[in-house]
């Protein structure tokens, strides 16, 4: 058994090192078109773990993850940008995301004591007072046209394209350095989420959205664990900001908007609600699907280039027919999402591949053994 154990646990480090090399390998052969997708993508992973955290995990329903996106991004550029603090970018990174967690806290009280629909609408008040907040305070937002972002600098390297670098015959500008930076941040994100629902509070969190009178009963502090959970979300919603703002050089308000929130239900929902993987599936879904469509717009039918003639459907809006679409199907004939679809072809690959069992008939059983010869009984 043991050795059984041993194999599966070396099997899977070699998975993972295996993965870890394939995705160190796009920035020596890709554009920077696939660079921003994958800078994209991975950063609405990150901010739909944190929600995957809270809403498939705790159960808790949240319109409001754009806001704590935008605090995250907005934070990191006023820390340090000008006007602004003008602190290490490498300091402003770590006091972005605990301004965006301070700003769950603050929160927290609400999402503890209400539940479902209500605390959805709770939420939705958060999308708009930060909005109307980013135009209106131009001293720190920028207003309506926003702000250039401070590039990230970490012991004297500097993740833009302002000196020249190249790797293996392989110029390294904007992009390429990201890419490095954004995968950093996701393994963080992947590997404590990931550890967070193997812990204690992990599982009292699950009781909790299985059972909130159950949980309860065990001694589960239903208020608190809420409170922590939607922190949590928060925090994680901020680094995504962060790594968004660093990725988009600009934030503009309107990019934080509703839509942004709804996308990210999105995400959890096609993914699959509780699992990492299936957040992370679902943001790649939801985040290249728009992008490809406006870059191959007129090779697509039914589906016009931006900027062409009005009436006709634009890559942004198909895009969202297809991936409201894809939460029908979801909800229909797969409720656990892309991470259930996965898990149940692997478990049937699994059962193609396991040997058949040898007929009996086929194999000679072993003779029965000998009776062991009683002693003889002395009559008196």
């Amino acid at each position: 058994m043991s050795d059984r154990i041993t194999a599966l646990l070396t099997r899977r480090r070699a998975t993972l090192l295996t993965v870890a090399v394939l995705l160190c390998l796009p920035p020596f052969y890709l554009d920077a078109f696939w660079l921003r997708i994958g800078l994209f993508s991975m950063a609405a992973a990150i901010g739909a773990i944190g929600l995957a955290l809270l809403s498939g995990t705790a159960g808790q329903l949240s319109l409001g993850h754009a806001f704590f996106l935008a605090v995250g991004a907005y934070g990191y550029t006023w820390l340090a940008g000008d006007p602004g603090p003008g602190l290490p970018t490498a300091l402003a990174v770590p006091l972005a995301v605990l301004m965006a967690g301070l700003a769950g806290g603050l929160f927290s009280p609400v999402a503890g004591r209400v539940k479902g629909i209500y605390l959805g609408i709770a939420t939705l008040a958060l999308v708009f007072l930060g909005h109307h907040v980013l135009l209106t305070a131009e001293s720190v937002t920028g207003g309506f046209n926003g702000r250039s972002v401070p590039p990230l600098s970490l012991g004297g390297f500097t993740f833009d394209a302002g000196d020249e670098l190249t790797v293996f015959g392989v110029p390294f500008g904007a992009e390429e350095r990201l890419w490095f930076l954004g995968l950093a941040l996701f393994a963080l994100t992947w590997f404590t989420a990931r550890g967070l629902l193997r812990s204690r509070p992990g599982r009292a969190l699950a009781a909790l959205r299985d059972s909130e009178t159950a949980a309860a009963v065990m001694g589960v502090d239903v208020a608190r664990h809420r409170s922590a959970a939607f922190v949590v979300s928060s925090m994680y919603a901020g680094l995504a900001g962060v790594l968004l703002a660093l990725a988009f050089r600009r934030v503009v308000p309107d990019y934080f908007s509703l839509v942004l929130s709804v996308d990210y239900l999105a995400m959890i929902v096609i993914g699959g609600l509780g699992s990492v993987a299936g957040a992370t599936a679902g943001a790649v879904f939801v985040t290249a699907l728009p992008l490809l469509m406006t870059r191959y717009a007129d090779q697509l039918p039914l589906v016009a280039a931006p900027g062409s003639a009005e009436g006709a459907v634009g890559p942004t809006e198909a895009a969202r027919y297809l991936y409201g679409a894809a939460i029908v199907l979801v909800l229909l004939y797969a409720p656990d999402g892309l991470h259930g679809l996965a898990r149940r072809a692997r478990d049937r690959l699994r059962r193609r591949r396991t040997p058949t069992d040898v007929s009996h008939s086929a194999v000679p059983s072993p003779p029965p053994p000998a009776a062991a010869a009683r002693p003889k009984e002395h009559t008196p």
